[in-house]
């Protein structure tokens, strides 16, 4: 166009490059403006994106620590769940131990009183002690032995 107007006669010529550089000045504006309004943009749309990608990372690593945080509380629970388990399988236990020497208590007070009866019966004044094994009394084992378990007369 420039070279058009140039090209004319110099009374239009002068009106048509006034307004060629007129458009051009207007084009040039024009230009910087969408330039601006598009690097703006741009600027607007990559912000979104790295907050879009921000979110999208912290939603990621929130639902990462909400999965770690839900097997870590099912390990805790599996965890109380032994010790209740292993908390009842004592106790029953100390129960049984408590009834078993309340058993052996009954059976050596059974067979003390059995000692006592056999030795009352025959007038024997000894005993044999249960535990050691020893004879008590005023008679020792070789004198026992000697009498063959005869009475005294």
């Amino acid at each position: 166009m420039d070279l058009e107007a140039r090209s004319l006669q110099p009374n239009v010529k002068a009106v048509l490059l006034a307004k060629l550089r007129e458009y051009k000045s207007d084009l040039n504006n024009l230009k910087s403006e969408h330039k601006r309004l598009a690097s703006a943009n741009s600027n607007q749309a990559a912000r979104d994106d790295l907050l879009e990608s921000g979110m999208a990372d912290a939603m990621s690593v929130s639902a990462n620590q909400r999965g770690r945080l839900m097997m870590s509380t099912e390990r805790l629970n599996e965890s109380s769940d032994r010790i209740k388990e292993s908390r009842r399988t004592m106790l029953e236990t100390e129960e049984l131990g408590v009834s078993i020497l309340q058993d052996l208590h009954q059976q050596r007070q059974s067979l003390l009183h059995a000692n006592d009866t056999v030795f009352l019966l025959l007038k024997v004044p000894y005993r044999l002690h249960l535990l050691t094994g020893k004879f008590e009394g005023k008679d020792d084992r070789k004198r026992l032995m000697r009498k063959g378990g005869r009475k005294n007369k």
